[in-house]
């Protein structure tokens, strides 16, 4: 239903209404989206003492939630259990619940479509979705990593067909999320925001609820800025794993181990920082975010070089590693690929996690069955391969079971993550071949069988 906009005195009226409630704690917030970012600003919230309101499309979550059970491993189950019984939180798929918020919280995902395109589709759907419940003096947040124009061209047009207006009668701004799922040292409630939007208003109340959160929250000027700071952090990261990558391609010919080579390198105390190589990138951001920014650059005739060859070199480090472990079966063991029975140990994207989104892992495993090999894979904290959109062909394969009668029945293993709660003496001792991508074999005293990648 279209509503009436209204006049420069209800807008002050919206605007004092809502600001009253965020300092004072009444407000009510919801957070849509319930995964790896949102469930952590959701108790982020409620510790803080908030009401909160979680709310995703997934009635799995939603049940776990209202049971009190965690589904992502480094959340506590007592802190989902001390949510799941408090009067000041409540859950559903009913996206009525949005319409008693006071401000919104969006964490929907952010993918690529099979062209290395933006997918809008999570935003522009819970957009659509708080468009039919939107009231007056709701305060709406975007914390989906997106390119830079994406609250302004895509969000904006969408709310406002309610008949509300923007800045005036409901109120909106950027804070791009900066999740580090499994680093203890900083959760949610320790790192600080960055903070944009297009009006006053909106900048001022997006500014009150994050500092009632964080210990610090740094203002932009625009909805835009805030998006390319996101932006700007994981294509940082990016390119600096795409040299490292690059490094150890031309140190390994040379005979020359590139992480000792790093390691001497950062007892240097300025100018230099430590990245590492592996066997690609994963996770909800590096390997996505770049691209949101090649996109929107050719809108403005701009080439992104640079950025997009750290993009083609990171996305070549799986073949990488399949080539070297296919030379290290024929030096070793006068045998190729075909037929051979490889284990690839480690799903996750990244170590102690149980988060296999973007993980090369998934990559290499797919190459390697399309060369007529036998794959399995041991993850302490992926009991099976989820459903995903670019491998929904390994969704449903089982982790092995952990023993030397069970390794010893593979030709090679590859280590594609480095978890520290995986025995790599005892795979060492058991697998004929080892190729580590992520040096973690480094403390074995025993590495004849083990090849670096």
């Amino acid at each position: 239903m279209v509503q009436t906009v209204s006049s420069k005195d209800n807008s002050n009226s919206f605007f004092t209404k809502t600001l009253d409630r965020i300092k004072s704690k009444e407000a009510r917030v919801a957070v849509v989206g319930l995964g790896y970012v949102g469930l952590p600003l959701v108790l982020t919230l409620f510790k803080k003492g908030f009401s909160v309101i979680g709310f995703d499309v997934d009635s799995q979550k939603i049940v776990q939630l209202k049971n009190g059970t965690s589904y992502i491993r480094n959340i506590p189950e007592d802190e989902v259990i001390a949510l799941s019984k408090s009067e000041k939180f409540v859950c559903g798929a009913n996206p009525a619940l949005l319409s008693e918020a006071d401000a919104i919280l969006l964490c929907v995902p952010t993918p690529l479509t099979k062209n290395r395109e933006p997918d809008m589709s999570f935003i522009v759907a819970t957009t659509e979705a708080i468009k039919d419940h939107l009231k007056p003096g709701q305060l709406i947040v975007l914390e989906s990593t997106t390119y830079p124009g994406t609250t302004e061209e895509v969000v904006t047009p969408i709310l406002e067909k309610s008949g509300l207006k923007s800045g005036v009668d409901f109120f909106l701004a950027y804070s791009p999320e900066r999740e580090d799922p499994g680093n203890a040292t900083f959760s949610t409630a320790v790192i600080p925001k960055v903070v944009g939007a297009d009006d006053d208003k909106s900048r001022a109340l997006a500014q009150e609820l994050y500092s009632q959160l964080v210990p610090g929250v740094v203002m932009v000027s625009s909805t835009r800025t805030a998006e390319a700071v996101k932006l700007t952090e994981n294509i940082f990261r990016s390119t600096n794993i795409a040299l490292v990558n690059e490094l150890k391609l031309v140190f390994s010919r040379m005979g020359i181990d590139i992480w000792e080579v790093i390691e001497a390198a950062k007892s240097k105390p300025f100018g230099f920082m430590p990245f590492y190589p592996g066997p690609g990138l994963g996770g909800h951001c590096i390997p996505i975010d770049p691209f949101y920014l090649t996109w929107k650059a050719r809108e403005y005739n701009i080439a992104t070089r640079f950025v997009e060859l750290a993009g083609e070199i990171n996305t070549s480090m799986p073949l990488y590693v399949i080539t070297r472990l296919q030379e290290e079966l024929d030096l070793r063991q006068k045998k190729g690929l075909n037929g051979a029975k490889i284990l690839l140990v480690g799903l996750a994207y990244k170590k102690n996690v149980d988060d296999s989104r973007e993980s090369p892992s998934l990559v290499i495993f797919d190459l390697l069955r399309k060369r007529n090999v036998t794959v399995s894979f041991y993850d302490p904290f992926i009991p099976y391969i989820p459903t995903t959109r670019e491998h929904p062909e390994l969704a449903g394969v089982k982790s092995i079971s952990w023993s030397k009668e069970i390794l010893s029945g593979y030709d090679a293993a590859v280590i594609c993550t480095d978890h520290d709660d995986v025995d790599y003496e005892l795979l060492a001792a058991s697998v004929p071949l080892v190729i580590d991508t992520r040096n973690a074999t480094r403390f074995l005293k025993e590495k004849k069988n083990v090849a670096k990648a």
